[in-house]
């Protein structure tokens, strides 16, 4: 590529978390003039990163995702990128990124509403300022108003559930299925008439008398005015068979595009050494040791030559030799069906009566003096995490409808790339946190005496609702009533969801984080599995999530202070009467009671379950009629 060139590949720039949890493959991304797709795993460059190549290590995640894609899945990597676009917008750093192409396919001009595919020759494209690849734009000299006018993407696309998308057939659409009599491709008007009553863009033909309005296609009814699915999946570039119906979406809707990711915490295992953990962290390349001669090799070799620089050869053998032996006893368990279990190592170790020893991926302790004496009737054990990385990995996305976590075939996930995957796109965030356990004889004797109440079977009744309207038209299956309550978290999960959220918003405001720079994991059993713990943590992906605000508010006066405001401050709402009346009754399927965005709701991404199964009833005395978990406050 010459120095410097008029047609400039770089579009804008994203944060890695962005790529994985917003926009991700398959995804549209919204530039200030366009937007853009991001294409598939086989599209992916990273040739010219040499090494600087980075793969993320995380034997358990990369385990889970293995279990559920593939066992081609051999890596876990971050995006292409290469520091320095900045300083030399005409370097290769510039040139190197995830790739991206234009979409939707049509474009209007935003002067003469001429309404045309991007191939049709008809716009042109600049992107010559080498410092402002955001102002990349499309443009048509129409003769009107500006020389160049801004053009931009076409506002409607079509998508179904099986996680195909495509543009909309406005050719099909203004000529009712059929064909122009006059010319085989031509040019339409897209004009936008607003209103408040939906959509009310009229489509005509340039070249013949044909004209519509694009409501005729919105809602129920109009879906069968539309053509049949032809199973594209753009970032693929391939085409496939499909029986789904079309559904209308205007670019930037929410439901184009939901990520399916796997998050796990860097945690070693139980009772492990450091020694240990760095095996199993490392044993992509230390899995072919077949004796000490190799090991002189791999220390010359980064990262090992400096991550195992604190032992002998003797010892790194011996903690080899003992992975080994685990990974061929563990080979003959059978894996359970749906998601891994991603949860029981971390909570093992949380749980443990020791904890690992601090290592550069994983550092908690707990305070000498133990659980604060005025908060023994509500902490069993308190520990302050001060060094946490969590690899979050993506799997594929789904459009339309979310994917459930308990039930992964509910909605059918869209594949990464066109054949089996050799990697996943993947992300790391360091951070501190802090973990609360809740003693298990309180938990279990509310559990038994909340598990007849009237709003507890009211939740129960609404959780059986709500997995009967997920099966909708688009899903393309029929309920199986076997399963109306397949996931049900139980009542543990909604007190401990809630304590999470109460603590959240409090901490928010004194620890110097927004909340929506914290994330939870809620540790729910059973009485037969006696789990009850919550983990606060920071999950920004830089490292302003590590520097301490958070872990120094789990020192024994300011736990007890922050405890004590956040019960205290549940027991009432601005939204009450009304919030803490509320209840889900028939036909109503919302997964919360007393709950909304002034005393319980945080953002979408801080809470592991999308807001629901909240309740304040359940953890403070706001209903007489209902047990709490915590009657009195610290």
């Amino acid at each position: 590529m010459a120095s410097y060139s008029q047609y400039r590949s770089r579009v804008g720039t994203v944060r890695p978390s962005h790529l994985m949890f917003t926009s991700g493959v398959g995804a549209l991304v919204d530039l200030p003039n366009f937007s853009v797709l991001v294409k598939g795993l086989d599209d992916w460059r990273y040739e010219k990163l040499g090494d600087k190549h980075v793969v993320i290590t995380e034997p358990r995640l990369l385990a889970a995702v293995q279990t559920v894609l593939s066992k081609t899945v051999k890596e876990l990597k971050p995006a292409p990128w290469l520091p320095g676009a900045d300083q030399d917008p005409n370097g290769e750093a510039a040139r190197t990124g995830t790739p991206v192409a234009p979409f939707p396919s049509w474009m209007r001009c935003t002067a003469c509403n001429l309404l045309a595919r991007i191939d049709s020759g008809v716009f042109g494209f600049e992107n010559d300022k080498p410092n402002k690849p955001h102002e990349a734009r499309f443009f048509h000299e129409c003769g009107r108003g500006r020389k160049k006018n801004l053009v931009v993407g076409a506002r409607f696309v079509v998508a179904c559930g099986a996680g195909h998308l495509d543009d909309f057939p406005y050719l099909e659409f203004v000529h009712h299925g059929g064909t122009c009599p006059t010319v085989e491709k031509p040019h339409l008007l897209m004009e936008d008439y607003g209103g408040n009553l939906g959509a009310n863009v009229r489509i005509s033909c340039q070249r013949c008398p044909a004209d519509r309005n694009i409501r005729e296609v919105m809602g129920r009814r109009g879906q069968e005015h539309l053509p049949g699915c032809r199973g594209r999946h753009p970032h693929l570039g391939t085409f496939a068979g499909c029986a789904r119906s079309l559904h209308v979406l205007v670019v930037g809707a929410s439901n184009q595009w939901f990520a399916q990711t796997l998050s796990a915490l860097a945690v070693p295992q139980s009772g492990a050494s450091e020694l240990d953990a760095k095996v199993e962290q490392f044993w992509g390349n230390l899995q072919h040791v077949a004796g000490p001669n190799t090991l002189p090799f791999l220390r010359s070799m980064p990262p090992l030559s400096y991550e195992f620089e604190k032992w002998q050869d003797d010892e790194l053998l011996a903690a080899i030799e003992r992975h080994r032996t685990g990974l061929a006893a563990g080979e003959a368990d059978s894996e359970p069906e749906g998601y891994p279990d991603l949860r029981t190592p971390e909570w093992q170790v949380f749980s443990g009566t020791k904890l690992p020893e601090p290592s550069d991926e994983f550092t908690a302790y707990r305070h000498p003096d133990g659980v604060p004496n005025l908060l023994k009737d509500f902490y069993s054990d308190v520990i302050q995490v001060e060094r946490v990385r969590e690899v979050r990995a993506m799997i594929g996305f789904t459009r339309l409808d979310a994917p459930d976590p308990d039930d992964p075939n509910l909605v059918t996930r869209a594949p990464l790339s066109r054949s089996k995957p050799t990697w996943v796109p993947a992300s790391e965030v360091r951070g501190e946190g802090i973990f609360l356990r809740v003693p298990e004889d309180l938990l279990a004797d509310w559990e038994r005496t909340v598990e007849d109440s009237a709003a507890m079977k009211l939740h129960y009744e609404a959780y059986g609702r709500f997995r009967e309207y997920r099966y909708s038209a688009r899903t393309g299956q029929p309920f199986n009533e076997d399963t109306r309550y397949l996931g049900w978290p139980g009542a543990r999960y909604y007190a401990l969801h809630t304590l999470s959220h109460l603590m959240i918003r409090t901490i928010a405001l004194e620890c110097g984080y927004n909340s929506a720079s914290l994330a939870e994991r809620v540790y729910a059993g059973d009485e037969d599995d006696p789990r009850g713990g919550i983990l606060i943590y920071t999950a920004v992906p830089d490292a302003e999530g590590t520097l301490g605000g958070l872990v120094s508010l789990a020192e024994p006066d300011e736990l007890v202070r922050l405890t004590r405001r956040a019960l205290t401050e549940a027991r009432r709402c601005s939204s009450d009467p009304l919030c803490a009346e509320r209840l889900p009754r028939d036909p109503e399927d919302f997964l919360h009671g007393a709950a909304c965005h002034a005393c319980l709701f945080v953002s979408e991404t801080t809470c592991e379950r999308g807001n629901r199964f909240l309740d304040r009833r359940f953890v403070v005395p706001i209903d007489p009629s209902e047990p709490a978990l915590f009657p009195e406050v610290p």
